[in-house]
């Protein structure tokens, strides 16, 4: 992947998990972050291999997309 969608990617991805409750983001932490639960949600982005953003930014349009579905957040 060239630097400039991965940069789009991590941009996209921050931009979403901004909108979602911590129990999410602690769940993304918990699959993202390798073990650092203190990790500052962006930073484990940061650090994310380039190799998992395109899941993970899926799981977080499929989070967004059920909240709109359901008019509510999905707490887990």
């Amino acid at each position: 992947m060239n630097d400039t969608v991965t940069t789009f990617m991590r941009e996209t991805l921050k931009e979403g998990l901004a909108t979602r409750p911590p129990a999410q983001q602690l769940l993304f932490k918990r699959m993202y972050s390798h073990g650092d639960l203190e990790k500052e949600i962006n930073a484990v982005v940061d650090d994310m291999e380039n190799e998992k953003l395109d899941w993970a930014m899926q799981q977080v349009q499929r989070s967004i997309d059920r909240e709109n579905k359901d008019g509510k957040t999905d707490e887990t």
